[in-house]
């Protein structure tokens, strides 16, 4: 059987994904790291909206492709320049994207309306901006944050989670309060959101 638009529009994603020459280890498996993002974004976003439309699938795993080519050094260590960074990053995903999605054979509207879901438009507005922007949130929460923990204090852990938790929908709320957090980070998430 001959893979579908949507199917082929993911692999390309991933195929891009996968010469990512950061690694991220699980279980002694090294993955491209961008490609394992994208899948636990996959992942994540049909765990908590079963439904997703195909144009939010395809924006969540293309939520980081080729992340790496724009090095968050090449901008000023400061908020200005983080914020440039991300702006910059999130047009190169949407762009990299749209040409994936042109060469597969999807029509402007679903590709503007990837582009507008890559690029957040309408947060706390738009019901398919905030589900992507609760499951980038549940990503870092369920697969990144104890790691992050261990290299940062409390008080700027309670920051992060306070800024994260202020991102997110109730439901992704509940969600959250759902993950296997250690006791430790259990007591920040706690702290942050009291």
């Amino acid at each position: 059987m001959k893979p579908t638009r949507f199917e082929t529009a993911i692999a390309l994603i991933d195929e891009k994904n996968s010469e990512d020459t950061n690694t991220y280890d699980v279980f002694g498996i090294k993955y491209p790291k961008e490609l394992l993002y994208s899948q636990r974004m996959t992942r994540k976003l049909l765990q908590f909206e079963p439904n997703a439309s195909k144009a939010l699938q395809i924006a969540a795993r293309a939520q980081h492709i080729c992340r790496w080519k724009i090095p968050r050094d090449e901008y000023p260590m400061d908020r200005v320049g983080y914020l440039k960074w991300r702006e910059t990053l999130k047009k190169m995903h949407a762009e990299l994207t749209a040409e994936i999605l042109n060469r597969v054979g999807y029509d402007d509207i679903f590709i503007d309306r990837v582009s507008f879901l890559i690029n957040k438009k309408l947060i706390k507005k738009n019901e398919e901006t905030q589900i992507l922007e609760d499951t980038i949130c549940l990503v870092f929460l369920d697969y990144y944050f104890e790691e992050f923990a261990e290299k940062h204090d409390d008080d700027k852990l309670i920051d992060i989670l306070k800024k994260t938790w202020v991102k997110m929908s109730d439901k992704g709320h509940a969600e959250a309060l759902k993950l296997p957090f250690s006791d430790k980070s259990l007591a920040l998430v706690k702290k942050a959101i009291s």
